[in-house]
């Protein structure tokens, strides 16, 4: 059977990073220009200041942005959340992917394009520079392959020296988010002496860095992040992509280099003139028109690149656009998929959920339980079971004066210390307790607790607990 109407899949088989040989093909793309890259440029460098300003912004005394996992500490947009508070931080990031999803569903990669850490980091930081000091593709190319002079160990020592320290600057910044803006300020200024395991966890993390920015680059978006796999999942004819345009590029006899007075239309030619300006700019090395590929990042490089080359040849913009499969082959415009409203309801009830548990959720938290492996005691005529109490302050006001009140059942309290408790802004206060209940009081070997918390004559916080007493045969 004649197999030669299939479409050819052979591109599938290996990526451009990567010779036939299996040795690491270096991708030196073209310098993109276009709308869509200046757009992404502001988008990129608002982000980046947002990166590098987050953990230096206070609101209220706390950190803006905090992920403090030694210390079991969290500011999210300057609100602390504790240990006590992961299944806020669980349904976050169920939110989180599900939205991810949603939105990968209905406009495919264009998070990694527009959105990426490693995208912006990569294409509006490290490749400008890159840009500067060694040129653009062709200068690129033949620096590469020339031997090493006086002009490439200058132009090689310059770049390697400026990369590292951006990968030191992203280091800082980081450890900024991970142990806080102030305790990073008080190590600079106390010098690297005295803090000589992290000055070494710094460049630890400065070499990642660096290692990921100059060398391995777009290997990241193709080998390491998951997404890029979960798009092939997540895709189908109706989500929008960076798309070629075959309909209109191939028409009836496919491509054709371009010839001045020439009409295409008539010799049945499309309009894509065969100039490769789409596969030089493109950053991780594919050519568009393959179809939908795991390396393609939705950077729209090839967009703008196509557009420029239309223009100069007088022919119409758009070849390469944003578009959904069934927009180019059937003509058809976007629409909300069954699939699509379905993430909608489910995003829509998890961010429900959240918005009430966060108003739910308490400033000040107490728990108070029995302390283990302890029994009852006889008082008299009462019973007295011993307790731990901690109480964690979510505020960034001081509780001075606070005071235990048995609830139900009557019963005393008794502090072991101070009568009242004092817990500081954002911090925990943990002590023990005994609470003595008269036995004609309880409901049997096991009685169930209210205990509310007062600082001074305000109830700040309510609790429960099991009180243990004597089985009734």
């Amino acid at each position: 059977m004649a197999t030669s109407h299939l479409p050819d899949e052979s591109f599938r088989d290996s990526i451009g990073t990567i010779t036939e040989d299996g040795k690491r093909n270096y991708i030196h793309p073209k310098k993109p220009s276009g709308k869509y890259y200046d757009k992404r440029k502001i988008v990129s460098y608002v982000l980046l200041l947002f990166l590098f300003s987050a953990p230096f912004i206070k609101i209220n005394g706390n950190q803006f942005l905090l992920f403090n996992v030694l210390e079991r500490r969290f500011n999210i947009f300057s609100f602390p959340f504790w240990p006590q508070d992961f299944y806020l931080f669980v349904i976050s990031m169920i939110v989180g992917v599900v939205g991810l999803t949603l939105f990968t569903v209905a406009f495919g990669r264009i998070f990694c394009g527009w959105f990426c850490p490693q995208t912006i980091f990569l294409e509006m930081v490290f490749r400008r520079i890159e840009f500067w000091i060694d040129g653009d593709r062709g200068k690129q190319i033949r620096l590469a392959k020339q031997e090493w002079n006086a002009e490439k160990i200058r132009k090689r020592i310059t770049k390697w020296v400026i990369f590292f320290i951006i990968s030191f600057i992203i280091a800082n910044v980081f450890l900024a988010y991970l142990v806080g803006s102030d305790t990073l300020i008080q190590m600079v200024t106390e010098g690297p002496a005295k803090h000589l395991s992290t000055l070494i966890a710094l460049l630890v993390f400065t070499c990642v860095f660096y290692f990921v920015f100059t060398w391995f680059r777009e290997q990241v978006c193709i080998i390491a992040c998951p997404y890029g796999r979960m798009q092939g999942v997540l895709l189908d004819n109706k989500s929008i992509n960076v798309a070629y345009d075959y309909v209109r590029g191939e028409a009836k006899n496919g491509r054709k280099k371009w010839r001045k007075d020439e009409d295409r239309t008539a010799l049945g030619y499309g309009d894509c003139i065969d100039c490769n300006q789409c596969v030089v700019v493109c950053p991780t090395g594919i050519d568009i028109r393959n179809g939908t590929q795991l390396e393609c990042v939705n950077c729209t490089a090839c967009i703008d690149e196509c557009d420029t080359v239309m223009e100069k040849v007088g022919l119409p913009t758009g070849l390469i656009r944003y578009a959904s499969e069934d927009e180019i082959a059937k003509n058809e415009k976007f629409t909300l998929t069954t699939r699509m409203k379905g993430y909608i309801a489910v995003l829509t009830i998890l961010i429900g959920v959240l918005i009430a548990l966060l108003f739910m959720r308490t400033e000040l938290e107490a728990t108070v339980l029995r302390l283990p492996g302890q029994l009852y005691e006889h008082k008299g005529e009462n019973i007295s079971n011993v307790y731990t109490y901690k109480i964690v302050n979510k505020t960034n006001n001081d509780y001075n004066n606070v005071q235990f009140k048995l609830v139900s059942p009557k019963g005393q309290i008794k502090m072991v210390g101070n009568p009242t408790v004092k817990v500081e802004k954002n911090s925990l206060s943990q002590g023990t307790l005994f609470i003595e209940i008269n036995e004609a009081l309880l409901e049997g070997d096991k009685t169930k607790l209210k205990i509310e918390l007062y600082d001074g004559d305000k109830r700040i916080e309510t609790t429960s607990s099991n009180f243990l007493g004597p089985r009734n045969f």
